[in-house]
């Protein structure tokens, strides 16, 4: 079985993959500090419990946008696995298709693994839309080379910002309002309008351009974890593919082994 690590910048996800086939997974709250035996004590119990023997795992990959969580998971393969991972975008595990933009060493782990993953499942020009910190749209041609895409505020962290720094203006859950109008009677709906219609129309805008960009017709996928949300009151998507990222480390793994 393969350990799949998608390490993002709020939550490391662990996956258990049978082929490509995930059998369980698990979340924790990225912290740098955390070390490889601690990895270990909170994973292997977890997978335990799940009926899983960590005799089972014969590959480790991981896939990180926080360099310093890297080596602490190399920690947890080696000393409790006794496998060396593949670390994606590193040594021997080169992304495998083209990067067409200045710099390709900056392009985070996360967005080349669902380059690679949306490119495998998808024909066609692509538009991948995902949710994680930061919201970021990336642009993949019918040949599967990365062309570019935009890095935007995650809508977690606008409505931390917003909460924040205005001494009154209440914490409120993320959620479609309850009236499709845009005009707030109250303070918690100005500020759910804001935030949820708010973060709509960038889409809609960007999306848009990128499109007339592209110049040929694009399905837009979108990944992380308010893409449900945003999928179900909105016709912005063609699909949504929660696993994606972690698909890419599936695929990576397949061609290092």
């Amino acid at each position: 079985m393969l350990l799949a690590a998608d390490v993002g910048n709020t939550n490391v996800v662990f996956a258990l993959f049978e082929g490509r086939e995930i059998k369980a997974r698990w979340r924790i709250a990225t912290d740098p500090r955390r070390t490889g035996d601690e990895y270990a004590v909170w994973l292997l119990q977890l997978a335990e419990f799940q009926g899983f023997d960590k005799n089972d795992i014969d590959q480790v990959i991981i896939g990180s946008v926080v360099p310093r969580a890297v080596h602490n998971l190399t920690v947890l393969s080696e000393k409790y696995l006794n496998i060396t991972p593949l670390v994606a975008g590193q040594g021997g595990v080169e992304w495998g298709f083209e990067l067409d933009i200045e710099q390709p060493s900056s392009l985070g782990a996360d967005r080349a693994l669902n380059t690679l993953a949306v490119h495998a499942k998808y024909d066609g020009d692509l538009v991948i839309v995902d949710f994680g910190t930061a919201t970021t749209f990336d642009v993949v041609d019918f040949n599967g080379t990365y062309k570019g895409g935009i890095i935007a505020p995650g809508i977690n962290l606008s409505l931390d910002a917003l909460v924040g720094n205005t001494a009154k203006l209440p914490r409120i859950a993320i959620e479609k309002p309850a009236s499709d109008s845009v005009i707030g009677r109250n303070t918690e709906d100005q500020m759910l309008i804001g935030v949820f219609w708010g973060y709509v129309a960038m889409m809609e805008g960007l999306i848009a351009r990128m499109k007339r960009e592209i110049g040929r017709p694009a399905k837009v996928v979108a990944t992380g974890g308010l893409a449900l949300l945003f999928d179900e009151h909105t016709d912005l998507f063609d699909a949504v593919d929660s696993d994606l990222t972690l698909e890419g480390l599936a695929i990576l793994a397949e061609r290092a082994a």
